[in-house]
C-alpha cells in the first residue's frame, strides 16, 4: 500500500457529513493520507498530487440519484491528468434514503468513469440514512463498515459493503418528516409553506 488521497467531494465539504466519514475512516487507516476538499476549487493541483498516490478515495453525498457536480468537475480534471501509474479509485457514498441501494447508480457512474479513463475501480461502501445515522445509536454500525473499507483499501483487497439504520421504512419516513418540520419551524416556515413549490418568494 502506498499513499492515499481522500477527496471530500461534498458541495459543503467543510461542514459536511462526508467530512465526518473521512475522520472516521482515518481512525482505521495507517498509511499516508492526503486530503482535498473540492470546495477549495484547486482541482488541477489536487490531481497533480494524486499522480503520486496509489489510491484515491472519493467521499460524497448522493445528489439527484447521481454525482454532485463538484465531483464531476474533479473527475474531469483527473481524466486529463498524466500518470505513470493510475491510482485505484474507491468510493464512500451516503444518501438520505433509508436504502443503501439508492447509491448504486452513483457508484456505476464512477465505475464507468474508471472504465473509460483507464482507472481500476477498487472498494465501495454505500451508506443509507447517511444524514441521520451518525447521530443515532446505530452509528456503531457505520463505524464497523468504515473500518472494513479502510482495511480493504490499505490491504488492496476489494470490498463492497453497505449499511443503514435497521428500521422499517414507515418509521424512518415519519421520523424524517418530523425532523424537517422542526427544521422548517426554526426558520419560520409552516408545514403548508414547505409543501408548496414557492422558493424565496418565487413560484417555480
Amino acid at each position: 500500500m502506498g499513499s492515499l488521497m481522500i477527496v471530500n467531494a461534498s458541495p459543503r465539504a467543510p461542514r459536511s457529513n462526508s467530512k465526518q466519514y473521512i475522520q472516521m475512516f482515518r481512525e482505521f487507516f495507517g498509511a499516508d493520507v492526503y486530503e482535498y476538499e473540492v470546495t477549495k476549487k484547486q482541482d488541477a493541483r489536487a490531481c497533480a498530487q494524486a499522480a503520486g498516490c496509489t489510491d484515491v478515495l472519493l467521499v460524497f453525498p448522493l445528489y439527484a440519484d447521481g454525482l454532485p457536480v463538484t465531483l464531476m468537475c474533479f473527475l474531469k480534471q483527473l481524466a486529463q491528468q498524466e500518470f505513470l501509474t493510475r491510482p485505484i479509485v474507491h468510493v464512500l457514498v451516503n444518501c438520505g434514503f433509508l436504502e443503501p441501494r439508492q447509491n448504486d447508480v452513483a457508484c456505476d457512474m464512477v465505475r464507468l468513469f474508471c472504465a473509460q479513463n483507464g482507472f481500476s475501480f477498487g472498494s465501495v461502501l454505500r451508506v443509507g440514512s447517511g444524514e441521520a445515522i451518525l447521530t443515532t445509536p446505530f452509528a456503531g454500525l457505520v463505524k464497523r463498515k468504515v473500518k472494513k473499507l479502510a482495511q480493504a483499501v490499505e490491504s488492496g483487497s476489494p470490498y463492497s459493503g453497505s449499511v443503514t439504520m435497521p428500521l422499517p421504512t414507515w418509521l424512518y419516513v415519519r421520523a424524517s418528516a418530523g425532523y424537517w418540520l422542526q427544521y422548517g419551524a426554526k426558520n419560520g416556515l409552516s408545514k403548508e409553506q414547505m409543501a408548496t413549490m414557492q422558493i424565496e418568494g418565487r413560484s417555480e
